[in-house]
């Protein structure tokens, strides 16, 4: 057992429900909805739709979802709400680039059928009722965090470009202070004609025909015809073991299977005698992930387009045959591809448990942070820009194709145990995402963590050329890690080759979430990542 680590936030527990999301305002309508009785899908889409107002860099009605759902029963369901390329969209209307920003690095939503789909099949309250305060953010304002603001500076060239954009989240031609209001109102009627239309309205109606037009007359490739066509999927999730416990995924094009995949790899070794924070548990850690990566390039993308060998990638005799080629005293240099630096992807994540046991561990995105910096007027929407995960080159399994699936970083892991649910988390982060992750499950079942100490350990990030998201591809690295991490780990990371580039103690990026169920007494217990916004409540 190591020393914990040291905390900034309490633990938050509760028997009736807990919500972790990115933002306040989101955990706080979620928890609404449970106090009126609501179950964990009520929650989910109240904090879905907060989320799509009051973090607007990382997610929105125009963009993408997946929602792992675990009933009361013991049964699991993946909802993939992911939308696809415009028919319009095809590799030689780019040549060697995908736009960054602009209506035409946008592909057709799938978030809100995902919203819609869960309340049909899970829901137990009106739809009217789970969207009102976001609807009340939206139209009534809410005030501008330190982290919003932050974001805002950080691309404020890209949203001062867009006068929508500038109008909104700019409003007095400068970067707005902690505190000031932030209106949509265009937004919050959108929000108002699917919470009484649903379908009808955002894929065939009003608000499809207003949005597609926007994109038509600016340059993008979405029609009112490749919206009619979106409906989400209902997939079984993937899953692997790891010590004892069952770790389900969402399926490709989610790429869940490269967590498990680095967790099979782990499992090899025995992390939890290496030391908690150890040198050798680290280059372990990150090792693993250079392995998975590398087969996710391989072999990733739409299986309705290409053949994801998953079955193979998740074997243990693969992980086996993985595990013996990793080094215990040398970083494996493994570049994929050649390339031009690229940005990160931002996201938003949450997971909801009610006192029922029905468990929702979800995810949503519009790719980069202010995804496509462009908003439409017409329906408040801001634009994904998630044609930019794309690949341009011939045969490549994610390969751009009209009506096809990216390949998505977004993935809403979810642990079980003896057919008890264990733990439900996750985080924003694109391809970070699935490193957070595991460093998180690998604290709270190799070193004994709970789930606050799991989601605020010092945090690291491994960066290998060639297998960044973006297209082209990134060429750095670095191993960038938090300076919490023991000064005798940093210098044997470093004499075993790994190029370090040191950040702040809370500069690791992402923003994980998580509820974990106690073996012992079921109570619930939340946890929320200080590096951002997020924010835990529990009945």
């Amino acid at each position: 057992m190591p020393d914990l680590v040291r905390t900034s936030r309490p633990l938050v527990t509760g028997r009736g429900g807990a919500v972790a999301s990115g933002h306040p305002l989101a955990s706080r309508a979620g928890l609404e909805m449970l106090r009126r009785g609501g179950n964990a899908a009520d929650a989910a889409i109240a904090t879905a739709a907060a989320l799509a107002v009051g973090e607007p860099q990382m997610s929105g009605l125009n963009g993408d979802g997946f929602f792992l759902v675990r009933k009361t029963s013991g049964q699991t369901v993946v909802l993939n709400a992911t939308g696809v390329a415009p028919r319009a969209a095809s590799v030689d209307r780019f040549g060697d680039r995908l736009p960054r920003r602009g209506a035409a690095s946008a592909s057709v939503p799938g978030l809100v059928d995902g919203w819609l789909t869960l309340h049909a099949d899970h829901a137990s309250l009106p739809l009217t009722d789970l969207l009102a305060p976001a609807i009340e953010y939206a139209r009534d304002g809410y005030a501008a965090t330190q982290r919003l603001c932050g974001f805002i500076r950080q691309d404020a060239a890209d949203l001062a470009a867009d006068p929508e954009c500038a109008r909104i989240f700019m409003p007095k031609g400068e970067v707005p202070r902690t505190g000031d209001l932030i209106r949509q109102t265009a937004l919050a009627s959108t929000l108002e004609r699917v919470a009484v239309h649903g379908r009808d309205d955002f894929y065939e109606g009003e608000t499809a025909r207003r949005f597609a037009d926007f994109c038509q007359r600016n340059g993008g490739f979405i029609s009112a015809e490749d919206m009619k066509v979106i409906r989400t999927e209902l997939q079984d999730p993937i899953e692997t073991s790891y010590r004892g416990y069952t770790v389900l995924e969402a399926p490709p094009n989610s790429t869940g299977h490269v967590l498990l995949q680095e967790l099979n790899i782990v499992e090899q070794f025995d992390v939890g005698g290496m030391g908690f924070l150890s040198a050798d548990h680290i280059h372990t850690l990150v090792e693993a992930k250079k392995l998975a990566f590398a087969d996710r390039e391989a072999f990733s993308g739409d299986p309705r387009f290409v053949d994801v060998p998953v079955e193979m990638l998740l074997s243990k005799q693969r992980a086996r045959e993985q595990a013996e080629q990793i080094d215990a005293r040398r970083a494996a240099h493994r570049p994929l591809a050649a390339g031009a630096p690229t940005g990160s992807g931002d996201t938003t994540y949450f997971a909801v448990v009610d006192g029922d046991g029905l468990a929702i561990s979800a995810i949503q995105s519009l790719n980069q942070a202010w995804g496509a910096a462009t908003i439409d007027p017409a329906t408040g929407m801001l634009l994904n820009n998630r044609m930019l995960y794309w690949h341009l080159e011939s045969g490549h399994p994610n390969q751009l194709a009209p009506g096809k699936r990216v390949r998505h970083t977004m993935n809403p892991p979810m642990v079980v145990r003896d057919g008890k649910l264990v733990l439900v988390f996750g985080t924003p982060g694109a391809d970070q995402q699935v490193q957070v992750n595991l460093q998180v499950l690998t604290g709270i079942i190799d070193f004994g963590l709970d789930p606050q100490e799991a989601v605020e350990m010092p945090r690291w990030r491994s960066f290998q050329p060639g297998g960044e998201s973006d297209w082209p591809h990134g060429t750095s690295s670095n191993l960038l890690i938090e300076n919490r991490v023991p000064a005798e780990t940093l210098r044997s990371l470093e004499s075993y080759g790994h190029a370090l580039e040191v950040v702040g103690p809370l500069e690791g990026g992402c923003n994980e979430q998580a509820i974990m169920v106690h073996p012992e007494n079921d109570m619930l217990m939340a946890a929320s990542d200080p590096r951002r916004d997020g924010y835990a409540l529990a009945l």
